[in-house]
């Protein structure tokens, strides 16, 4: 592991995860560059912010579980490049029903310099520690619609208020939202704010 980073999860008690991009249930349709483990990587910043997070969170009657934290640029590239080739539907649907592959650059759903790159953003979500079931967001992890957006009108009371319960306590514990995707927060006092790392996360 690369300077300040560590394994989340050996950091954050109680934490759960299931890193997305290091499994083939992705918009890409096939594990991506650079994870070779189903780990979530971060900065020992984004761990103590975390930790904060988790405690807020539990005395709301939820837990916090990760889909994404460091990702090494080569996963950008590798974003980047499925981008630009021909449309096979696959993944489509569930990630980006209305819009085609390269509109999801222009439409900021996806960078070619990812803060996530940087070592301190992380995509999440809650679970209801009674029961250990995701909380219901309106929209899963990644779709790339405006369904993602803070403030979205079409979804449930109960969504919004959930996703308003996300937003409070990670913005409560020092991160700031992104507004096209309800699931993303970034340290607003990360350690590396203009350092793209590649290191893979093995």
């Amino acid at each position: 592991m690369k300077g300040d980073f560590v394994f989340v999860d050996e950091f954050v008690a109680g934490i759960r995860w299931d890193a997305k991009y290091a499994t083939w249930d992705n918009f890409v349709g096939k594990p991506v560059d650079g994870y070779l483990a189903n780990r979530i990587v971060g900065t020992k910043a984004l761990c103590a912010a975390l930790e904060r997070a988790q405690g807020m969170a539990e005395s709301l009657g939820f837990g916090l579980f990760l889909w994404d934290g460091y990702r090494p640029q080569r996963g950008v590239d590798c974003f980047l490049r499925w981008s630009q080739q021909p449309e096979d539907g696959r993944t489509k649907l569930r990630h980006y029903p209305n819009i085609d592959r390269a509109e999801m650059f222009e439409n900021g759903y996806v960078a070619t310099k990812s803060g996530h790159s940087r070592g301190s953003t992380v995509d999440l979500t809650l679970y209801h520690l009674a029961t250990g079931e995701l909380a219901a967001m309106g929209g899963d992890h990644d779709l790339m619609d405006s369904l993602s957006h803070h403030g979205a009108a079409e979804v449930t009371p109960a969504e919004a208020r959930n996703r308003q319960y996300l937003c409070s306590v990670m913005e409560a514990s020092g991160f700031a939202r992104y507004d096209f995707e309800w699931w993303h927060y970034t340290l607003k006092n990360e350690p590396h704010p203009d350092t793209y790392f590649d290191f893979p996360i093995t």
